[in-house]
């Protein structure tokens, strides 16, 4: 066996360890704890687009479309993965083959069996409409369904990050194909009333009031605890944060709070914050540059003059209070790829200044250079839209005039946003485990897609970042892909299609008596149905 193959194999090896029988004693010493019915009222960080996580990414549609779909497997808090959708599975030596052993009990929520020809049209509907779908799948050979439980994935090339592509519902939702395969996915009616195939089914949804959910009682792993979950959209934070304390809101996974009201929930002797559960997320909060437009955001130069007028200390330190750590590149410095030997952009205002007068932009009369309108991700105002008013001035210092563009709702954002109708945009971005899922799709010039929220969102084109993500995304030894990923890095960090600013301060608040509260990498994109209230 070459080399390769041999780490290849050992790779897998590790990932596919179950330790079934610890998992079953600890799931049944919880159960015993777990009161059987009640409701919770989660808190969801902005409007909700699309209950159709295959179309839509983002925590909005992630957090129910894990409750309302099933995944193939789940990954746990140590990354290794266990049975969900399918019982068992194996993959290839080679690790271009993978062949899953569907529950042959399960039933989507219309009481239709879920078959191998629903999972082989979930995986092509996300390779075509997922943001990253086309990074994810972009070496599918053929999904092969030999009888109505077994589902074989075949791919040209190694896929190390497979599994972590089917391990959670935000990622590979499982949706029916009667239902789904009637003209365009992305105008199908039931993409906001799911038929699905998760642990709680649809029951009502009022866009930008509320979701609720109720308990599936065919389901088939243990059926959810709780009889409902009311997912409800507030805007305003000071009230969210008054009901987190009331206790009429118990759940908030990715709160879009202060972080002083964060610092005050933590002292509530009712509430847990935990920082557990975004192992697998890894995000960025980062500002793009669109260059999509003509304009001076097409020069280089201009870009890394104003990645040097920023004071990413500041931000962390003084606006974020030291939630976050400062970044300087694309993949998460918690991750094993990460290249600490990138150029950090310590703030140089005169660097700035002598950048923009090289690019060919002199200041004018009233000492501006040119001006840009600077857009934010709505949610999280300590992340967005405090930063974009610390931007503001900090630009002008080096003639850039910003004119910040609020949006007023997820939706509206979105739409600017995916349609590249903006100049500068403040934005968070998930690296999701491996950079094949979620660093990749944010750099590959087959990736640049109108109408597609956290797809290429910049418009870069770079022949040479499109062959080394292509290389790392199929390389199985991990040396070699950590050198491809690292050259990668290099690049971008130099050519500045985004301006990386910060870590994400990844928090979760619930009542402490909850029971069962995910805490595996994928937090609450995992399911639901062992979550409960204390006896």
């Amino acid at each position: 066996m070459s080399q390769p193959k041999r780490l290849f194999k050992l790779v897998l090896a590790g990932l596919f360890s179950m330790s079934a029988v610890l998992a079953n004693g600890a799931h049944a010493e919880q159960a015993a704890s777990v009161k059987k019915g009640g409701s919770l009222t989660v808190l969801s960080n902005s409007a909700i687009n699309s209950l159709n996580p295959a179309i839509q990414s983002g925590v909005a549609t992630a957090v129910p479309g894990s409750q309302l779909f099933a995944s193939l497997v789940t990954a746990d808090d140590k990354w290794q993965f266990q049975p969900y959708l399918a019982d068992s599975w194996e993959a290839s030596e080679d690790g271009m083959t993978f062949t899953f052993h569907l529950n042959k009990a399960a039933v989507f929520h219309d009481d239709t069996p879920i078959t191998s020809e629903d999972v082989a049209f979930s995986i092509n509907t996300v390779a075509e409409n997922h943001p990253f779908g086309k990074s994810m799948y972009a070496n599918l050979e053929k999904i092969e369904t030999p009888d109505k439980h077994t589902v074989i994935v075949k791919f040209s090339k190694p896929n190390a990050a497979f599994l972590l592509e089917v391990s959670t519902p935000a990622l590979l939702p499982i949706l029916p194909k009667h239902i789904y395969s009637e003209g365009s996915i992305r105008t199908n009616p039931y993409n906001n009333k799911p038929v699905g195939s998760g642990p709680f089914k649809f029951a009502d949804y009022k866009p930008g009031q509320y979701l609720t959910l109720e308990r599936f009682d065919k389901f088939f792993m243990p059926v959810a605890n709780l009889d409902k979950i009311t997912i409800v959209i507030m805007a305003d934070r000071n009230a969210a944060t008054l009901a987190l304390q009331r206790g009429s809101i118990q759940y908030a996974p990715y709160p879009p709070l202060r972080l002083n009201d964060i610092d005050r929930l933590a002292e509530d002797a009712n509430l847990v914050v935990s920082q557990k559960g975004y192992e697998g997320v890894g995000a960025l909060y980062w500002m793009e540059y669109n260059l999509t437009k003509e304009g001076p955001l097409k020069n280089v130069k201009v870009r890394q003059a104003i990645s040097y007028a920023i004071d990413r200390k500041f931000i962390t330190e003084k606006l974020h209070k030291g939630y976050t750590k400062p970044v300087s590149g694309p993949i998460h410095p918690s991750s094993p790829l990460y290249n600490k030997d990138l150029n950090d952009y310590a703030m140089n205002l005169e660097k700035a200044n002598a950048l923009l007068d090289e690019a060919g932009f002199p200041r004018k009369d009233d000492d501006s250079r040119f001006s840009l309108t600077l857009d934010y991700l709505p949610a999280g105002v300590d992340m967005t839209k405090t930063v974009a008013e610390y931007l503001r001035p900090q630009l002008d210092k080096i003639g850039i005039r910003v004119e910040l563009r609020p949006s007023p709702d997820f939706p509206t954002w979105a739409r600017r946003i995916s349609n590249y109708d903006y100049d500068l945009n403040i934005d968070a971005v998930f690296n999701w485990g491996d950079p094949t899922i979620g660093v990749a799709r944010s750099y590959m010039s087959s990736n640049i897609r109108k109408g597609i929220v956290w797809a290429n969102m910049s418009g870069y084109e770079n022949a040479r970042v499109d062959e080394l993500l292509t290389q790392a995304a199929t390389e199985s030894n991990p040396d070699n892909r950590k050198e491809l990923y690292g050259e990668f890095q290099k690049i971008v960090n130099e050519e500045l299609p985004i301006a990386w600013l910060n870590t994400y301060p990844g928090n979760t608040i619930y009542s402490k008596k909850l029971v069962n509260v995910p805490e595996g990498i994928w937090g609450a994109f995992a399911p639901l149905n062992k979550m409960g209230w204390a006896k």
